[in-house]
């Protein structure tokens, strides 16, 4: 494994592989700043306690959904919001990646993942060899959470020493932030009593994964990037951001948008099986990570995926005489996601009717 982490280190020139022949924004003039996305601020914490407002909260949540595909969630006082996680605890997981990527390689690499595996210290396997692909200048740590049976804890580190402990109690956290929010979407699509329509089309044989990101300081930011124009193949996911250097950006209505930095916050992204599940309602967006010059950036992903194997279809009750079937019956893979991510696809586009 070439690590963009001692490339960075050393001052190396940036690899081919990493290297985008053309400008990242060719139509951007470099010395303005792409426009800040106003992402919607949901008040998750009276989705979760019904009152007289909770029904418009659902609209706003739904209408968010339906136009950006993300929303921000925070407990941010002045947002009057709150998803559950302390602040304190964002900032201990973000100090135990911190830690773990300050210690020497041979102790990183005790928990290197296999050239043909998906979980470990490393870069994202690779299933189009035959295809030119310009690969992340980024690594990743990615692990199971849930179920803790399927936890792989050779992967875990055990440097530093609070690093497990961190993520089981963060993982914890966002599994009960995931199972309300899912039930608060199902609200908001008015599909059934129990808020359990989605719940049920994912839990049963699904699983949830943290994933670390570290984006080194990049010299030619204009040329390469940390994560490629995608879309999660993903049912949820969560971001946790560097708390200081921006990098996400989301593309809306044919233009990037820099995500901003908010304290204490949650970045809620529709994936593309929740998309395929809502018939449509809730749109999976396309984002992907810039570079910074300077500075290093990291980020933590909590994502939740179908069971392998399991047929992803749109739920019966947002399918109408009104409101066809725009997605046909589509089979989770692994490996296809993967795929789909290298090739610059998407699995709603092979999956639209």
């Amino acid at each position: 494994m070439d690590s963009v982490h001692e490339i960075a280190i050393t001052g190396q020139n940036l690899p081919a592989k990493y290297i985008y022949t053309d400008s990242i924004n060719p139509s951007q003039d470099p010395s303005i700043p792409l426009p800040l996305l106003e992402i919607p601020v949901i008040d998750f914490n009276r989705l979760a306690t019904p009152s007289i407002g909770t029904g418009e909260e659902l609209e706003r949540l739904r209408s968010a959904l339906s136009s950006y595909g993300c929303v921000m969630v925070t407990n941010h006082r002045v947002m009057v919001t709150n998803h559950g996680v302390e602040s304190s605890l964002m900032d201990r997981v973000r100090l135990v990646f911190k830690q773990f990527l300050a210690l020497p390689m041979e102790e990183r690499l005790k928990c290197q993942k296999e050239a043909d595996g998906f979980e470990g210290f490393g870069s994202d396997m690779m299933v189009t060899k035959d295809v030119p692909v310009v690969h992340d200048f980024s690594a990743r740590l990615r692990l199971t959470t849930w179920p803790e049976d399927k936890r792989q804890m050779k992967y875990w580190p055990e440097q530093p020493h609070d690093f497990r402990e961190v993520l089981d109690e963060y993982s914890s956290k966002l599994l009960v932030l995931h199972d309300a929010t899912l039930g608060a979407m199902a609200r908001s699509l008015s599909l059934d009593d129990d808020d359990s329509a989605f719940l049920n089309a994912v839990r049963e044989g699904g699983s949830i994964s943290a994933r670390f990101n570290f984006y080194p300081p990049c010299p030619t930011p204009d040329r390469a990037l940390g994560l490629k124009p995608h879309s999660d193949g993903t049912v949820i996911t969560y971001l946790l951001q560097d708390g200081e250097v921006e990098g996400l950006q989301v593309l809306k209505d044919e233009q990037w948008f820099r995500v901003p930095i908010v304290p204490d916050a949650l970045v809620l992204h529709v994936g593309d099986h929740l998309e395929i599940m809502s018939n449509g309602e809730f749109k999976s967006p396309v984002h992907r990570v810039v570079l910074n010059p300077e500075r290093q950036r990291m980020s933590v992903v909590i994502a939740s995926f179908p069971e392998e194997g399991i047929q992803i279809e749109p739920l019966e009750g947002l399918v109408s005489g009104e409101k066809p079937r725009l997605y046909r019956q589509v089979k989770y893979s692994v490996v296809d996601q993967v795929g789909y991510y290298w090739s610059g696809t998407r699995v709603t586009d092979d999956a639209r009717i």
